[in-house]
């Protein structure tokens, strides 16, 4: 019997939200079924990550490192030490070991690029993870009233008025798509976007130049996997076809299937994310829209927080992927 070639499959975004998307497809990947390319936001300023991109002038590290963590096939011992985080009193507290790892790859073989394809080796990772550019920018979101929030950490956790809407997403400076990033959108099979942070995480990809042209053109199927819960300060009172709507507008094109989690998150968990502004993201039936495939389902984990099950979400990507 033949030996089925692998699809290719590009996810696009950061966090979290691409951590689940690729755990989820990591044992697709190790059986051969599928190639995965993972292209990950670069513009990160907050936190930890920020602080290193601050003091040693290098890109944000911590989506980097989710990513390599989620496709590692190493023991779990290794793969918790990527992700430990100090508690100290000191500097250190609150950092990641992971993030510390890939700087001091990083200063060893000079480049970000060269330090993650080391990591690559070290963790054993299924896949390809790739930085949407190499070149260093901040975001900046221009509201409707006109005013500028400068700084993906601001616009993450907002200091102006939350309710304003972002009308428009940019960069500070202009800076060129990473060449690894616009060959794995040409050479997709199946194109992944989200979820994750709106503008954040997945525009903040969709905007450096090149990829939403790549996008746009590619051929490949579209799948965009919406948010569980809104973003105070980036999608406040957005159902799935607001969403949708934005990665639309950034990509200059229609995305072919549309995922979306149809169970009801417990009352008491709305409660704890209604003190942070968000609420459940609701679909409603009479927006849907032509040639655009909505899969409704139970995507969510089983814990207290409102996530997307990694083993879920891939056994329905996988029928996307696969045709079935």
């Amino acid at each position: 019997m033949p030996k089925v070639k692998p699809k290719n499959i590009v996810v696009i975004g950061g966090g979290s939200g691409s951590y689940a998307v690729l755990k989820g497809l990591k044992p697709y990947a190790k059986n051969g079924l599928i190639n995965i390319t993972a292209i990950v936001a670069m513009t990160d300023s907050g936190g930890n990550s920020g602080a290193l991109r601050d003091e040693f002038g290098i890109l944000p590290p911590g989506d980097i490192r989710r990513c390599l963590v989620a496709l590692s096939d190493e023991t779990e011992i290794v793969k918790q030490l990527f992700q430990h985080r100090f508690e100290s009193n000191g500097t250190l507290n609150e950092q990641s070991f992971g993030n510390l790892f890939l700087t001091a790859l990083t200063q060893i073989l000079g480049s970000e690029e060269k330090a993650i394809k080391e990591a690559h080796k070290i963790l054993k990772v299924y896949g390809n993870i790739i930085p949407v550019t190499l070149e260093n920018a901040h975001l900046v979101a221009t509201l409707e009233d006109g005013e500028k929030i400068i700084g993906e950490s601001v616009i993450d956790l907002p200091r102006h008025n939350s309710n304003k809407k972002i009308i428009n997403l940019t960069t500070n400076t202009y800076i060129n798509a990473n060449p690894e990033a616009l060959k794995a959108i040409k050479n997709a099979e199946v194109i992944i976007i989200g979820p994750g942070d709106l503008f954040t995480s997945i525009i903040a990809n969709i905007i450096i130049d090149g990829i939403a042209e790549y996008l746009k053109y590619s051929r490949a199927k579209k799948v965009y996997i919406c948010n569980i819960m809104t973003k105070n300060g980036e999608t406040n009172n957005f159902d799935v076809h607001a969403h949708l709507h934005e990665i639309e507008k950034y990509c200059g094109g229609q995305m072919n299937f549309v995922l979306y989690n149809n169970k009801k998150i417990p009352q008491d968990l709305l409660l704890k994310y209604k003190t942070e502004g968000a609420e459940q993201v609701i679909f409603n039936p009479k927006k849907e829209k032509n040639k655009t495939k909505f899969i409704g389902a139970d995507f969510t984990t089983n814990k207290d927080i409102a996530r997307h099950d990694s083993k879920k979400i891939g056994k329905e990507l996988m029928k996307i992927i696969l045709d079935k």
